[in-house]
Order: structure tokens, then C-alpha cells, then sequence
């Protein structure tokens, strides 16, 4: 059987460095991809950091992969979002990777990161990632791009050099979205270098 690749990522939004991540996971490994989800009663938190939904994620994964990897919603963290710290001794936190890991066919499999910390965090959770180096292209400051173009600040659509071509019209598609996020206050909070939403974390 072959193994596995468990890729753990915003995609807020999707961008050429997420592509080459994939594709090049894709040439060794079957890819699960998690983009990460908060959810209270029910239902997505979304901030100005975390603007498009799990849904308009995976439809941003799949326009550019099509089936060639599964995107599916265990990297989920409910409310109240405080449980899962602090990370490795927060049973929580455990039950989230078990969730995640559950999903997965194969029975060896391996994470990415291109983040050092990040690294030792999936190898203190037996999560196996693979060396890997960051790539260029930020996915912040694309949304800073979106933000500014959005306000009708000129020179400021150059982030569609930096996604790929089907995600440009995904966005363009729902720039209501980005409307919304470019008028509000960036309501998230960092709590041990991971970003959470402020509703639902207490």
C-alpha cells in the first residue's frame, strides 16, 4: 500500500506555494489535505485572517488537482478553542490528531511543513513530517493584496501572479468575501504562536 502524505494548512487562500507543495508531495505520496476549520454551535468562525470558508478551500484544492488528493475537514478545533492548549498536554489536542489521523487509509504516512517549529511540534506528535524548506509566496500577505484591491487601492491586484489561474476566478467569483473581511477588524488572537479566532476561543 502506499504511503500517505498529510499536508495541515490555512490555504487562506490557496497560492502557487501551496501548488508546488502538492505537486511535489503528489509525485511519492497519496496527499490528504486538511485545511484548518473553526467551528462553534455548529457552524464556521471566519475572520479578516481567515476569510473563505472550508467549502471555497476545497473548491480552490480541487480546481487546481481535481481528485488527485482527498481535502477533507478533520484539522477541525471546537469551541471553546482555549481546550486545545497548551499543545502536547492538552488531551484535546491529542484527540485532534487521532481525528485526523482516522481519515487516512494507509497505515504509513508522513506530514509537511515547511516551518522548523512546526516540525518539532508533528514529530512530538508522531505525525512523521518529511525536511522540507518554506516557499516564497505568503498567503498573508496575498489577503493584504485582496484587502488593499478591495479598498480600490491601485497596483494592488498583483496576488493573481501568485495563485494559480482556476483560484484567481474562485476569488473573483466571491469577492463579496473579501469586501466583507477588508471592512472588518481582524478579530484572532495568537495564543503560543498559533492563531485562533476570538469568538469562540474562551
Amino acid at each position: 500500500m502506499a504511503t500517505a502524505a498529510i499536508y495541515l494548512a490555512h490555504l487562506n487562500p490557496v497560492t502557487k506555494a501551496h501548488e508546488e507543495i502538492i505537486s511535489t508531495l503528489l509525485r511519492d505520496y497519496k496527499v490528504y489535505v486538511f485545511p484548518v476549520r473553526f467551528v462553534q454551535d455548529g457552524n464556521e468562525v471566519n475572520t479578516k485572517s481567515f476569510p473563505f470558508s472550508f467549502e471555497l478551500r476545497k473548491q480552490m484544492v480541487e480546481s487546481v488537482f481535481g481528485d488527485k488528493v482527498k481535502v477533507l475537514t478533520g484539522y477541525t478545533f471546537y469551541a471553546p478553542y482555549g481546550k486545545y492548549m497548551p499543545p502536547l498536554l492538552s488531551s484535546k489536542s491529542w484527540e485532534l490528531r487521532n481525528r485526523i489521523v482516522s481519515h487516512v487509509e494507509e497505515s504509513d504516512f508522513v506530514s509537511y511543513t515547511g516551518d522548523k517549529a512546526e516540525r518539532l511540534m508533528l514529530k512530538a506528535y508522531r505525525l512523521n513530517p518529511v525536511k522540507a524548506d518554506r516557499l516564497d509566496i505568503s498567503a498573508s500577505s496575498i489577503k493584504e493584496m485582496l484587502y488593499a484591491e478591495a479598498f480600490g487601492q491601485i497596483g494592488q491586484d498583483g496576488w493573481r501572479s501568485m495563485v494559480p489561474q482556476p483560484v484567481v476566478k474562485l476569488i473573483e467569483a466571491n469577492w463579496d468575501v473579501v469586501e466583507k473581511y477588508a471592512k472588518s477588524k481582524d478579530a484572532t488572537t495568537r495564543v503560543m504562536g498559533m492563531k485562533f479566532p476570538k469568538q469562540g476561543y474562551k
